[in-house]
């Protein structure tokens, strides 16, 4: 008897498929090469479990001072909870300075947990009407992206579960939930500050779509309705700070609060990130450095700056030698003038179909011209443009082409000789999956949608049980 399976197991049999893969690969990444992120987050685990949580803003006695939204701090509390039943120096003050293996593995473990978010984001705006034949393809265009593995799985972070949050906010906007997707950016915000760029956005989606054209009366209704669900988020994550439930702490929660800001936003730090971001301010510093260097051949007395353009650490940073200073306030109004084109369509023809697109712009327009820009901000308009890539085959062209330029920038992050053939292979093997061409109906689309998957549930224990064998071995 033939076996025969229906669209609906198929697709659940490939998601599976795709999920429990790339959760071997994350095991298999686990005793790799690991940035000082590793630290910081180690040291916010212990931070949040130790010390009540007025403290956590105020604590300096580590180099690795929490400097996350509250939310994010919470995140952190949360996931400490089951850690001394690992280990307890997982929560202790101050935290080992050699890592145990113990501390490696939770702490890896925590960031494959959380990428849980990400996957149930992706499969709910892989349900999309436009997208509902293809969930697989989008989740594995997430899960594989060679960029966020190398970032959250061997650098160390949690973008997978911010992107997560970004990824349900913008699938509520699709489905015209606009009040819930409102909110969870709201709690985006509160998670990961950077992601401030996109607000100019989503305020001209929301009050155009949500607010405005049914009359006065019920658009202001609605514009104070979603005013009071974002300021509730707010208000939540800072009321669980503990600094506003007497009025005899007053001036403490004002210092709380200065300390807070501060630690979100050390504009002291420089123009650029300790590793270039690659956009228009390293041509900037690249022509400020050419001139200086031909005006001195010239004869003239041009002094050559003694910090770097990198500093890390507040007040570190360098003034140009010829070209104007670059100040906080002119990379914002840059990065608003950029972004004029999609707040323009934002507001003259507010579709949901178009929210992916212009998040994504607001993103690259703040990676192109933002202030003290991280490498890793290229996640914020690749994941989501991986979504739309299977739209059309313009959409597929400019998320090849920017996937594959903001994993290659990401290399030197992984600089060790043992991760090179991890990041290459990484890479070479997700752009074959995602350009193998085949010509179906006068359209160009991708080997992978072709792929029919037959996996039972022995076939996924069996390659998990491989793995972690593998990982055994390599411990040993």
């Amino acid at each position: 008897m033939a076996y025969t399976t229906s669209p609906s197991t198929s697709t659940a049999a490939a998601v599976a498929w795709a999920f429990a893969a790339a959760t071997c690969v994350k095991l298999l990444l686990v005793p790799t090469y690991r940035s000082t992120d590793f630290d910081v987050h180690r040291y916010w685990l212990a931070l949040t479990h130790a010390l009540p949580a007025r403290q956590w803003y105020t604590d300096a006695s580590s180099q690795w001072t929490l400097d996350y939204p509250p939310f994010f701090a919470y995140f952190s509390r949360l996931l400490s909870l089951p850690a001394p039943l690992v280990d307890a120096t997982l929560v202790s003050v101050p935290v080992p300075d050699a890592p145990p293996f113990a501390h490696l593995l939770y702490l890896r473990l925590t960031v494959a947990f959380s990428n849980l978010l990400l996957l149930g984001s992706v499969l709910l705006l892989a349900r999309d009407a436009r997208r509902n034949q293809r969930p697989f393809l989008a989740l594995a265009l997430v899960l594989w992206s060679p960029a966020l593995l190398a970032v959250d799985h061997v650098h160390f972070q949690y973008n997978g579960f911010l992107m997560g949050l970004l990824l349900l906010s913008l699938h509520f906007l699709e489905q015209e939930w606009d009040l819930a997707g409102g909110v969870v950016f709201a709690s985006l915000l509160c998670s990961k500050h950077l992601f401030l760029v996109a607000a100019p956005v989503y305020f001209m989606y929301l009050f155009r779509h949500y607010c405005c054209g049914r009359g006065v009366v019920k658009g202001l209704g609605r514009l104070v309705l979603m005013g009071s669900g974002v300021a509730v988020v707010f208000c939540c994550s800072i009321c669980a700070l503990r600094v506003l439930w007497s009025a005899c702490i007053k001036s403490m929660a004002f210092f709380i609060m200065q300390q807070l800001i501060n630690r979100l936003f050390p504009f002291g730090r420089g123009l650029c990130h300790a590793y270039w971001a690659p956009n228009f301010w390293v041509f900037y510093i690249i022509l400020d450095k050419i001139l200086a260097f031909l005006l001195r051949r010239l004869g003239f007395n041009i002094a050559i700056p003694e910090a770097s353009f990198t500093g890390g650490l507040v007040g570190d940073s360098s003034p140009f030698a010829v070209l104007p200073k670059v100040t906080p306030i002119a990379t914002f109004l840059l990065v608003i003038l950029a972004m004029d084109p999609c707040l323009i369509k934002a507001f003259s023809n507010p579709q949901p179909k178009h929210i992916i697109r212009l998040v994504s712009y607001a993103c690259t327009c703040g990676f192109m011209f933002g202030w003290h820009v991280h490498e890793k901000a290229s996640l914020h308009f690749t994941i989501p443009l991986a979504l739309i890539a299977m739209d059309s085959l313009n959409d597929a062209r400019h998320y090849f082409l920017l996937s594959i330029v903001s994993c290659y920038s990401l290399f030197p992050l992984l600089f060790e000789n043992q991760e090179y053939m991890i990041k290459l292979m990484l890479l070479l093997t997700y752009a074959t999956l995602m350009w193998e061409e085949k010509k179906s109906n006068g359209m160009y689309d991708l080997l992978v949608i072709d792929l029919q998957f037959r996996i039972h549930a022995d076939h996924v224990c069996e390659m998990m049980r491989r793995t972690c064998a593998c990982l055994s071995s390599f411990l040993d």
